[in-house]
């Protein structure tokens, strides 16, 4: 068991602070940093690989929606946790110079979250996390009352059950936020350590934007991929996307399906491509108002421009440019 009042809101949120009482978006999540390595080839077990490069940007499925939607023009919160180490340290510093309040994060005992990204030639990838900031996040009042004053939250799977359950609780009530969910990992990846089954089974249920790629959807209702949106509706999913990254995404809202299709770009590295998809598919699709090809096809542009730099938020594109790169594509 952790003290809550081990944990501390870093020292400069005061000047973000009147965002995080009122915020448009609050993203739940981890802010991380990602190393990097590109390999000569994905090692076999008992195998192995060179490196020929190695860096470091970065990433967390949070902090990336929280500053795609922030980019986008909404005030966006990030609501994370941070260790009290040198990893903490910099991720802090990267999260101050964006466009995102930082007035719900908080430090205390542990690592900061960090990704180990074997990338292989073909951009084939294996992904190892490590660090215990994140698993050890809990709400406070504060949160609480974020969360209830935002017009949208927003949380991956990756989340700790505690978290995710409370959030579910919050978005139920007669006043409650706009509520997105993410379901951002396989199950047996999120167990012990993000959001369980049956809270998921929930989020099915009362999410007013259920999101999914496809490996993950096929762990979760054990059904092919192509099959996810008609499973997800069976369970009472009201509205939702379940992507498959080159080829696009199918978007549903009751009965209705709409196919999207992934934009063709010279990408230089499609790390954090899926959350840019997320954050631009909750701007406009739930807070926005446009319709499902609308806000469909402004995803796919969004993740598409993404794509053009290295890293997770590498590219994240703002509203200009989202518009620019669809009036280009539509002429």
């Amino acid at each position: 068991m952790i003290d809550a009042g081990d944990d501390v809101p870093p020292a400069d949120t005061t000047a973000t602070a009147d965002i995080a009482t009122n915020p448009d978006f609050v993203a739940v999540g981890a802010a991380t940093v990602d190393r990097f390595y590109g390999v000569t080839n994905l090692p076999a077990p008992d195998g192995g690989a060179f490196a020929r490069e190695v860096s470091e940007r970065f990433g967390g499925v949070g902090a990336n929606v929280a500053t795609g939607v922030a980019r986008l023009g909404r005030d966006s919160t990030l609501l994370a946790r941070l260790g009290d180490d040198d990893l903490g340290d910099r991720v802090l510093a990267d999260l101050d110079a964006s466009p995102v309040s930082t007035a719900l994060l908080r430090r205390g005992p542990g690592t900061t979250t960090h990704c180990v990204i074997l990338r292989a030639p073909d951009g084939e990838r294996m992904i190892v996390t490590a660090g215990d900031s994140t698993v050890r996040l809990r709400l406070d009042d504060a949160d609480r009352d974020a969360i209830r004053a935002a017009d949208a939250v927003f949380v991956t799977a990756y989340t700790p059950d505690p978290v995710t359950s409370e959030i579910a609780d919050i978005a139920a009530e007669s006043n409650g936020p706009a509520l997105a969910f993410d379901l951002s990992g396989p199950i047996e990846e999120l167990r012990n350590r993000g959001t369980e089954p049956a809270t998921i089974d929930r989020m099915v249920e009362i999410a007013d934007l259920f999101v999914t790629a496809e490996l993950a959807a096929e762990s979760y209702l054990d059904c092919p991929g192509h099959e996810a949106a008609d499973a997800l509706r069976e369970r009472g999913c009201s509205r939702g996307a379940v992507t498959f990254g080159t080829d696009g995404a199918t978007l549903f809202d009751g009965d209705e399906r709409t196919r999207i299709a992934a934009f063709d770009v010279d990408a230089v590295d499609t790390t954090g491509a899926g959350d840019a998809f997320t954050a631009a598919l909750a701007e406009r699709w739930l807070l926005g108002g446009d319709d499902a090809a609308e806000a469909g096809q402004f995803a796919a542009a969004a993740a598409a421009l993404n794509c053009r730099a290295e890293g997770a938020r590498g590219a994240l594109p703002d509203r200009a440019a989202v518009s620019a790169f669809l009036a280009e594509r539509t002429d």
